[in-house]
């Protein structure tokens, strides 16, 4: 990464280790990688660099890399194959909203039928007419 090659234009991008070891049965979860990370990662992909080798050299999986890549050219138009990232958020924050709905509509349903209930065993008052 010193001198003059693809990394001197990345100076903030940093070699990270590695989460877990070879023999680890289990990978630990990480938090997602910082935006700006995957961005220089798919810059670097596409001035030459292969997943692979960026994987040896960073802690991310050349799957992971490969799809950053991937969703980066759907976000820029490059390729119509998935949604980009504002629809798949748009998706998320419609299901969200969906869930909330049901419970909501849920909760008046029982408050309805309670008072339902409630309201039959009030004897009603004669008229007086």
């Amino acid at each position: 990464m010193e001198g003059g090659g693809v990394g001197a234009s990345f100076p903030q991008l940093h070699r990270r280790g590695r989460g877990h070891q070879e023999g680890d049965r289990m990978a630990r979860p990480r938090p997602p990688y910082p935006a700006e990370f995957r961005r220089q990662m798919v810059e670097l992909v596409r001035a030459g660099r292969t997943p692979e080798e960026l994987s040896k050299e960073f802690e991310p999986s050349a799957q992971a890399i490969r799809n950053w890549v991937r969703q980066a050219d759907r976000d820029e138009g490059r390729r119509a194959d998935g949604l980009t990232s504002v629809e798949r958020e748009e998706i998320r924050e419609l299901r969200r909203e969906n869930r909330r709905l049901k419970i909501e509509r849920d909760i008046l349903a029982k408050a309805a039928a309670w008072f339902a209930r409630e309201t039959d065993s009030v004897p009603s008052k004669p008229s007086s007419s």
